[in-house]
């Protein structure tokens, strides 16, 4: 019996809708965090899965699982994206959506708010495949074993890896932000 996959590959598509159901949040939130923009976001989400549409029969399931070959494509669009636009990877501060609790002080809600923003701010300034591995654990909350997978390594590279990525993170801020003083 074929999988969603293989239906896909031969040009089923209902099975690739499915696919596209299973993935679609999952690059949306990948291509967000990179981008800091919902529009840009939908964008460029779309033209994953066109791409990926236009190209399935090209797609190996030997070579990586589908959802790698999806993130690969994201990678590149977005890649693309900001060496044609030249824009800066910040999220614009009155796009962000907090929810403040009734009994939060609004000084509190306040530092809460800034420090999130720079937080995104060093996030997007992370090489490509430190970004991926943040999202991929903090946001789609994935297993270092899916995340090796998606990332074509190791888990001991992908631990490494995210590891080294805490650090650089840590690294961004002065040791007093950090209460080390």
């Amino acid at each position: 019996m074929m999988d969603n996959i293989d239906k896909a590959v031969n040009g089923d598509l209902e099975a690739f809708g499915e696919l596209y159901q299973e993935n679609v949040q999952k690059i949306y939130n990948y291509i967000y965090y990179r981008t800091g923009d919902r529009s840009d976001a939908e964008d460029l989400t779309a033209r994953v899965f066109q791409r990926a549409l236009r190209h399935i029969g090209n797609y190996q399931k030997k070579d990586v699982p589908f959802s790698a070959w999806l993130y690969r494509i994201a990678h590149n669009l977005v890649a693309n994206f900001f060496r044609d636009t030249k824009r800066r990877r910040e999220i614009p501060i009155d796009e962000q959506e907090y929810n403040l609790p009734q009994s939060e002080h609004l000084e509190s809600h306040v530092i809460r708010n800034e420090q999130l923003e720079e937080l995104m701010v060093n996030i997007r300034k992370l090489q490509a495949d430190r970004q991926l591995i943040i999202i991929l654990k903090f946001i789609d909350d994935m297993p270092n074993a899916e995340i090796a997978k998606i990332l074509g390594r190791s888990e001991g590279a992908v631990k490494s890896l995210y590891h080294r990525t805490l650090l650089e993170l840590r690294d961004a801020y002065p040791e007093e932000q950090l209460g080390m003083d």
